[in-house]
């Protein structure tokens, strides 16, 4: 234990890690409010789930779609040339929606602004990841894997947080108060990240522009975890949907959220395990390992008689999460092509939004046709085919192999 404690705190001592961190907060913490906040506000204005999912599913498409994009202009032309503008243009988008949300606009319309909002807002996630390896250079080379633990325990923590804030400002005010608070935050958050002197000596790879239209696509070991990470989405994503499920055929629909933020807490109690200790061996071998232990937490969730059983085994089952999404990460940095760091974390951040999305659309139709016992199944099998592909091609997972 102390050991563990002594890792984090050797990144926290880093110079300007705990200042980044902290400016990192409010900046991402939108990335836990929007989806719902978008579904609360349109339900509220239109009166209509269907709308609101169409408008909420807008905007996360425009999300996954345009990281790789923003990533790639990011390592091309740097980061504030970037992110700044793209920032006012999301918050603007986002203030659109709200104004014609209100006034009765027509659903394409909102449709419309959502893509924008979500086209426009920065990938922060892979910003940090791209951020962290550069300020850990001169430190042990195995801080990173606790560096980008630390990142995952974060993210797990803003999705547990962000709805609760959403929820509550749904309640005591209007859905739109979280909207407009959102990119507040965003542009609060980055106003302290921004300053801060890593980001400010933040500088153009000469290699950036050598890799043509393909760009971080160019290496084996990214085309992978796109693949793996693509089915590890459609588990996750069906189990949002799931667990709710159960949780209402159990009597227990307003203990749905519980359910949820239990199996978050499993996540980021593996990804503190995870970053606990220095891991050695092939990161590819590694990373095909936790994957192999996904579905075998997943199929025993079809089994669940009761809330309490079900909220152990969502437990379970999320300690792997954190630790294969933080191996990815950290993978994603080493076989990146030099000079397209940021846009290689954001591939496998894409590919996992694309499969979350699929998951939920798959879950709803599975437990709402047949049961919430098939929708476990339907998640442990995608994670057995991440599982399968990482078995058969984690020897591109390594720098030396990952070049085509």
């Amino acid at each position: 234990m102390n050991g563990a404690r002594e890792r984090y705190a050797r990144v926290l001592r880093v110079p300007h890690a705990r200042a980044l961190l902290l400016a990192e907060l409010p900046a991402r913490l939108p990335i836990g409010i929007n989806g719902l906040a978008i579904v609360l506000f349109c339900r509220e204005h239109t009166g209509s789930y269907a709308s609101a999912g169409a408008v909420a599913a807008g905007f996360g498409a425009a999300v996954g779609l345009s990281s790789p994009l923003i990533g790639r202009l990011i390592d091309r032309r740097g980061l504030a040339p970037v992110v700044v503008p793209f920032s006012f243009l999301h918050a603007a988008a986002m203030a659109g929606l709200v104004a014609l949300g209100l006034a009765g606009a027509p659903l394409g319309v909102l449709i419309a602004l959502a893509a924008a909002a979500g086209a426009f807002i920065p990938p922060l996630g892979s910003i940090s990841r791209a951020m962290w390896p550069r300020i850990l250079a001169d430190e042990e080379p195995g801080l990173l894997s606790t560096a980008l633990a630390l990142e995952g325990v974060l993210v797990e923590l803003i999705f547990v947080s962000g709805p609760l804030l959403t929820a509550a400002l749904a309640a005591l005010l209007d859905p739109a108060a979280a909207l407009v608070l959102s990119p507040v935050l965003l542009l609060v958050g980055l106003a302290g990240y921004m300053v801060q002197p890593p980001v400010r000596a933040w500088v153009v790879s000469a290699h950036a522009a050598a890799h043509g239209p393909w760009g971080a696509l160019r290496s084996a070991g990214i085309r992978t975890l796109i693949l793996t990470t693509a089915p590890m989405g459609f588990c996750f994503g069906a189990m949002e949907v799931t667990l709710p499920a159960f949780s209402e055929h159990e009597g227990w629909r307003s203990l749905s959220g519980v359910l949820v933020a239990t199996w978050s807490l499993g996540s980021a109690l593996g990804g503190l395990a995870y970053g606990a200790r220095s891991w050695s061996g092939s990161p590819g071998r590694r990373y095909a390992r936790f994957a192999a232990l996904l579905p075998l937490g997943y199929l025993p969730l079809a089994l669940a008689p009761s809330m309490v059983v079900m909220g152990v085994l969502a437990l379970i089952a999320g300690c792997c999460i954190a630790p294969t999404l933080t191996a990815a990460n950290q993978i994603a940095g080493d076989v990146a092509p030099a000079g397209a760091e940021t846009e290689a974390y954001t591939w496998p951040t894409m590919a996992l939004v694309a499969g979350i999305a699929a998951g939920n659309w798959a879950a709803g139709a599975i437990v709402e046709g047949v049961s919430w016992q098939w929708g476990c199944l339907a998640a442990a099998s995608a994670a057995g085919v991440a599982a399968a592909l990482a078995a058969t091609r984690w020897r591109t997972l390594s720098a030396q192999e990952a070049a085509l």
